[in-house]
């Protein structure tokens, strides 16, 4: 009997003792991504910048589509290297400098500077308050969402790709909505999918949550500038 809690005592241990290790490790991922995340925030924001102060013209949609792809995989192939820390801001950095030519459209309107620093200080607000609230215990669990937000994100996208070829502002404008919700979304599915320990590579975390707040500033931004009077 006494060996008997003995060993009861040390699985219990162990159990404990993995468990705790486990905690540790989920909250390293989610403190390196966050630290990641804010240095390529902080690096698109100075691309971004600089496209605006040089008046860089938007290279175009397939330019724009083909970079952020190629840029997308190539991280996910060097996610386990030191060369994926390279990618990821060559990506990040790369997604400012496109967003510039759109930045500098809007700031020419006599609202602009407020309607761009409207849609910065919603989406800020928003992350913060949202990627805290994926953290209680109180926020629904968003891991059974994967599917469908994978889903959207795709239809969305198509919406999207039609709306420009078709010129069709005011489906641009719904799809930009859509956008709003299903960045939303993601940016709580990943926040608890890091802390469950689904997501284990900081980088892909990072590449992940940046999109979601990169969607989530464009989309908040065309539409304020649609109902500013403005159609993007």
């Amino acid at each position: 009997m006494a060996t008997e809690s003995v060993v009861a005592r040390n699985a219990a241990d162990v159990g404990e003792s993995t468990n705790t290790a486990a905690a540790v490790g989920q909250n390293a991922v989610l403190r390196n991504t966050y630290r990641l995340l804010s240095m390529t925030l902080g690096f698109s924001a100075l691309t971004a910048a600089g496209a605006v102060a040089l008046q860089v013209p938007h290279p175009g949609l397939l330019i724009t589509l083909g970079g952020y792809f190629g840029l997308l995989f190539l991280t996910n192939y060097l996610r386990n290297s030191a060369w994926g820390l390279v990618s990821v801001f060559a990506l990040t950095g790369f997604m400012g400098f496109t967003l510039g030519p759109i930045l500098s459209a809007y700031l020419s309107l006599a609202n602009g500077p407020a309607l761009v620093g409207t849609a910065m200080g919603v989406t800020a607000i928003t992350f913060l308050g949202l990627s805290t609230y994926a953290r209680t215990s109180a926020a629904p669990n968003m891991l059974r969402f994967g599917t469908f937000l994978f889903v959207g994100v795709l239809v969305a996208f198509c919406l999207a790709l039609a709306a420009v070829f078709l010129d069709l502002p005011a489906l641009s404008v719904a799809v930009s909505g859509l956008f709003v919700l299903l960045m939303c979304g993601l940016i709580m599915y990943e926040t608890q999918n890091i802390v469950s320990g689904g997501e284990t590579n900081y980088i892909m975390a990072t590449v992940t949550l940046f999109v979601a707040i990169f969607n989530l500033f464009s989309s908040l931004l065309h539409i304020l500038g649609f109902l500013g009077g403005d159609d993007g």
